[in-house]
């Protein structure tokens, strides 16, 4: 019989800790409540684990990529320990020089994952995480930032992330906008299948509705 390593299985939590930890300090400097890391963290591997059971992608959504997508996603916004707090916390709508700005968290994600955990042994997750931080902003149409990625050139973890980013986004109180009730978040999102979204992902997401609500009201 099969028996986990404890040594590895130690090592495993103690990285999920801290990666959790990290992308939680960067997330309360943009004055964010403390639940959008661990509630996107659910929404992607709720979307990986029903393509997974669907048969989408089957070369590469293995278990190891699920479970190294669940540690990479906290890192989608690790950019913004880079951008100034007055921009992040500012209530309204940003200038076109400070949106300028904001954009850069992408990029800056990127390298900060890179310098930060490329050097841990797990390239998968390495290259993962990178991915998310760096062009969880693209759009299907090539219109997102920073490189204006099209369609299936945007990798697709990073595809996975924008859907749950931006509902969650849509869902919850922000500095610079009330909360949207879960029709009108499904909505945008329907709206976009195409545009900003990948239309087949986002088709399964929206499909997937019931948990994704039941995910956000569990951690408020």
């Amino acid at each position: 019989m099969n028996q986990e390593n404890p040594a590895v299985t130690e090592l495993g939590r103690y990285h999920e800790e801290m990666t959790m930890g990290f992308a939680t300090l960067v997330e309360n400097k943009d004055g964010s409540t403390g639940g959008h890391i661990k509630r996107t963290t659910m929404y992607v591997r709720l979307l990986a684990e029903e393509l997974r059971r669907r048969g989408y992608y089957k070369e590469v959504l293995t278990k190891d990529y699920v479970r190294n997508l669940y540690l990479a996603a906290p890192m989608h916004d690790i950019g913004k320990v880079a951008v100034p707090d007055v921009i992040l916390q500012k209530p309204g709508r940003l200038t076109e020089e400070e949106f300028a700005q904001m954009k850069l968290h992408a990029e800056h994600g990127g390298r900060i994952v890179q310098e930060t955990f490329g050097h841990l042994g797990n390239e998968q997750y390495a290259e993962m995480a990178y991915q998310v931080a760096r062009y969880h902003h693209e759009k299907w149409n090539g219109s997102g930032y920073p490189e204006g990625l099209s369609g299936e050139d945007i990798p697709l973890e990073a595809r996975m992330m924008a859907l749950a980013d931006v509902f969650d986004a849509l869902v919850s109180v922000r500095c610079y906008k009330e909360q949207m009730s879960f029709d009108e978040a499904f909505k945008i999102i329907e709206e976009s299948l195409g545009t900003h979204f990948d239309p087949e992902l986002g088709k399964i997401f929206l499909q997937c509705r019931g948990k994704l609500e039941e995910y956000y009201s569990a951690i408020v």
